[in-house]
């Protein structure tokens, strides 16, 4: 599987997983076997008006992967970059599309770069408030945020730094966890990204999802302030080999924590055998059911690849031409074949 397929994936995974669960985000599961039957939702339904709709999780998730590119872009034109930074710089372009109207764009060019005028990002699909807030606070890029939230809000958007350097877990695992800490100041939070970002790392190099799990609960061990992670991880481990595991998901929590929506989504693709049945499942709960089935995903899609997707979904997913192309300009960059003067237009590096 080549560097883009794993990126493609992971991207188009996330965002199947998220339209999926964007319908049902804020109901229990009492509910939402009552309005799809006990099976729970297993197709796309309309959220937001739109059939297939994305949520917040995509969008910010897309914006890392400019910034990601930008820094990219920097690093081959300059020579000198810290990807945090750049990538919170994302983050607050990703915060005018919530804060203004579309027609803001014509009287300020500041706001540079493609990606921006992409007019189908600019919708509020239920912002998370801590994001949000620390991202209006403003301060210089990669100051961490004045709060103590551990929300979702980190790990549901930070899966590309897995792709960052696949030789170097500990560096991927660093400069997602410092981007998390400058919207969310709980270690949790940004240890939760670290992690995610580390296990996509291992998929990327073709391991196993159980292996690259046990690899960075490894790096975790490592890290002041990581027990509440850690914790969740293994337990995560443990039910995946329970035969009722699909029961006693509520022992992870709702997820809209970071940790709980991490240990979630290993969950459920660990003890299911493909996309489908692992996103599904990861939808199906009394929780932050859109950012479970986003992390889902990202995971699913990274290890068995976007062939691996269901074409129901492919076809109907939001933006799955803007995911195709940042997928392309990802894999193009961290494979250090291209024209920097060329895409600096494209992708400013700053």
């Amino acid at each position: 599987m080549t560097l883009y397929d794993r990126i493609y994936g992971c991207l188009l995974g996330g965002a199947c997983g998220d339209a999926l669960g964007a319908p049902v985000e804020f109901l229990k599961l009492e509910e939402i076997t009552s309005r799809y039957g006990p099976e729970g939702i297993t197709g796309f339904d309309a959220a937001y008006g739109t059939l297939g709709a994305i949520t917040d999780d995509t969008q910010m998730t897309l914006f890392t992967v400019e910034g990601l590119i930008r820094a990219a872009v920097r690093f081959a034109e300059r020579g000198i970059c810290h990807p945090p930074g750049v990538v919170h710089h994302a983050y607050r372009r990703w915060l005018m599309t919530q804060d203004q109207p579309f027609e803001y764009l014509k009287s300020h060019g500041d706001l540079d770069g493609w990606l921006i005028h992409e007019k189908r990002l600019w919708a509020r699909r239920a912002p998370g408030n801590t994001c949000l807030s620390a991202l209006r606070a403003g301060g210089p890029f990669r100051e961490t945020a004045a709060n103590n939230s551990k929300g979702c809000g980190t790990v549901m958007r930070d899966a590309p730094f897995g792709f960052v350097d696949l030789h170097n877990p500990w560096r991927v695992f660093t400069l997602a966890a410092e981007t998390a800490r400058t919207t969310h100041g709980h270690p949790s939070a940004s240890l939760s990204s670290g992690a995610l970002a580390t296990i996509i790392a291992f998929l990327a190099q073709g391991r196993a999802l159980l292996e690259a799990v046990e690899q960075t609960l490894s790096l975790l061990k490592t890290s002041p302030g990581a027990h509440e992670v850690e914790n969740a991880l293994r337990l995560a481990l443990r039910l995946s080999e329970a035969a009722d595991w699909r029961e006693r998901l509520h022992d992870l929590g709702g997820g809209w924590v970071a940790e709980e929506a991490l240990a979630i989504s290993v969950l459920c693709a660990l003890a299911t055998d493909n996309s489908r049945e692992a996103i599904i499942s990861a939808v199906n709960h009394s929780g932050d059911s859109d950012s479970t089935g986003s992390i889902t995903g990202n995971l699913v899609g990274a290890w068995y690849g976007p062939a691996a997707l269901p074409n129901e979904w492919v076809d109907q997913v939001e933006l799955r031409d803007v995911i195709e192309i940042l997928g392309r300009d990802l894999a193009t960059v961290l494979e250090g074949e291209f024209d920097s003067d060329m895409l600096w237009e494209r992708y400013p590096g700053w």
